[in-house]
């Protein structure tokens, strides 16, 4: 079973920038499509950004030009860089390898993200 871990979140104020890792337990796994999502306090989870196969992205309106996804493959780990963070970019972050033939994907725990003065 490949495992999916997030790390990088943490606590900073409005400006801030942070680093989000997703690393899989399986080399080659981050190949594939992933997705970051996030989940917020009374809304539904909401699609962040995502990285195809091909390493072309997509971005949501509220990641776009302040949040940048991107891939090592040596490390098996994807990234999302956020800056500019506001308060309303407070969520748990998670990230989806969508894996052809796994209905689903593979999903971590999530990292949380913390934005206030």
């Amino acid at each position: 079973q490949v495992q999916v871990a997030e790390s990088g979140g943490g606590s900073v104020q409005p400006g801030g920038s942070l680093t989000l890792s997703c690393t899989a337990s399986e080399s080659g796994f981050v190949n594939h499509v992933v997705h970051w999502y996030r989940d917020a306090p009374g809304k539904r989870r909401e699609v962040v950004a995502v990285i195809f196969s091909d390493d072309s992205v997509h971005y949501e309106d509220l990641a776009e030009g302040r949040f940048t996804i991107s891939r090592d493959k040596a490390k098996n780990t994807v990234y999302l860089r956020m800056n500019a963070l506001k308060p309303e970019d407070t969520a748990v972050y998670v990230c989806n390898i969508d894996i052809p033939g796994f209905e689903g994907g593979f999903w971590g725990q999530g990292t949380q993200v913390t934005v206030s003065s």
